[in-house]
């Protein structure tokens, strides 16, 4: 069964919005991301809009979702059985004559903006309000965070348990993964999951081939789990057959590089210093320019959300925040490793949710 957000926790983060209206003196915001509705109303429907105004809020979705909007939301809720879902949010408008109105810059079309500007006098781009609320996790996210975590995890270690070196593929053993991941009750993936072998594994975002998976090589496997609208994310690189000393010196390099940036993740700590810790860990090995993106990214509803955790980010961390720590170096021709955890910001520093060992597995 889909855990829902608690509905006294949506109509709690609606009134939060429209005490920023009031503020901010806009008459209303229209809602258009899909994770924003959902976060904001626990509506998990493919569509609606939500309008929010400084005394209340309406969803809008349609027929297929009449039932299901009623059981998962306590807002208003208005069915529109022909057209537009966008037609009827501007005739509820006019009714209560809003003018002006506040709109999602980054999540609404081109054409849904011209739709708009035909009868609404003045629109006003908004910018990452409704992110800006879930950047700090509730204590029900961090609960549902930590089940994805844990079902990632256990997937991962029940499809090990089938890996055959030379005999299975990338693309097989990524479906293997995916298949565990379903069977202990996720809706799905988190993302593509990520199976390369060798120096394939040299690509950071490696898509899974019909290749074996090569003995005595590197093996890493980027994974993670949706359930219950949130995910989870993992990063293990392994050694299939023999570990060479080279193996074993990149990996305790960036395994010593992850470390100290999760040391560093604490309330008050900007974003940067987590990334600037596992450069300066790496330059020490000579590995800095094998370091090819960010030290990590926050999660949540999306896999990709604020904070970024990298070299120019001013963002300060708080409790709450759940967040991927996941350096990693990358060699053309030989082969990249990568160590990734979800991390939970605490009021005294940090929680590592991902129980799945970091020392290097050699199978």
């Amino acid at each position: 069964m889909i855990k829902l957000a608690t509905r006294d926790e949506a109509a709690a983060r609606r009134a939060a919005l429209s005490d920023r209206l009031r503020v901010e003196n806009l008459p209303a915001l229209l809602v258009t991301s899909p994770v924003n509705v959902r976060y904001l109303t626990g509506f998990t429907g493919s569509n609606g809009l939500l309008l929010l105004t400084k005394d209340g809020a309406r969803l809008f979705t349609d027929p297929r979702y009449s039932t299901q909007s009623k059981a998962e939301s306590s807002c208003k809720i208005t069915i529109v059985k022909k057209g537009p879902l966008l037609n009827q949010a501007i005739a509820h408008l006019k009714r209560i004559k809003i003018r002006k109105l506040g709109f999602e810059k980054s999540h609404l079309s081109y054409e849904s903006h011209a739709t708009l500007a035909t009868d609404i006098r003045q629109l006003e781009p908004v910018d990452g309000w409704v992110e800006e609320a879930r950047l700090v996790k509730s204590a029900t996210e961090i609960e549902r965070i930590q089940e994805s975590v844990v079902t990632n995890s256990l997937a991962f270690d029940r499809a090990l348990r089938k890996l055959r070196p030379a005999k299975m593929t990338e693309s097989e053993f990524a479906a293997e993964l995916d298949y565990q991941q379903r069977k202990l009750g996720a809706a799905g993936t988190a993302f593509d999951t990520i199976v390369a072998s060798g120096a394939h594994s040299a690509l950071p975002h490696a898509r899974p081939r019909p290749t074996p998976i090569g003995l005595n090589r590197l093996l890493l496997v980027d994974m993670g789990a949706q359930q219950n609208g949130y995910m989870s994310d993992m990063t293990r690189t392994m050694a299939v057959g023999k570990a060479t000393h080279r193996m074993r010196y990149l990996y305790a390099a960036v395994l010593e590089a992850q470390l100290a940036a999760i040391d560093a993740v604490r309330p008050g700590v900007l974003a940067a210093e987590i990334d600037r810790r596992a450069r300066i860990t790496l330059k020490r090995h000579g590995l800095q320019k094998q370091f090819i993106h960010s030290t990590g990214h926050g999660l949540g509803l999306e896999i990709h959300e604020p904070p970024r955790l990298g070299r120019t980010e001013v963002l300060t961390l708080a409790p709450g925040m759940v967040i991927t720590i996941e350096p990693g170096v990358y060699l053309p021709g030989e082969g990249g490793i990568r160590i990734e955890d979800t991390v939970l910001v605490t009021e005294t520093g940090c929680d590592v949710l991902t129980p799945t060992p970091k020392d290097l597995l050699v199978i």
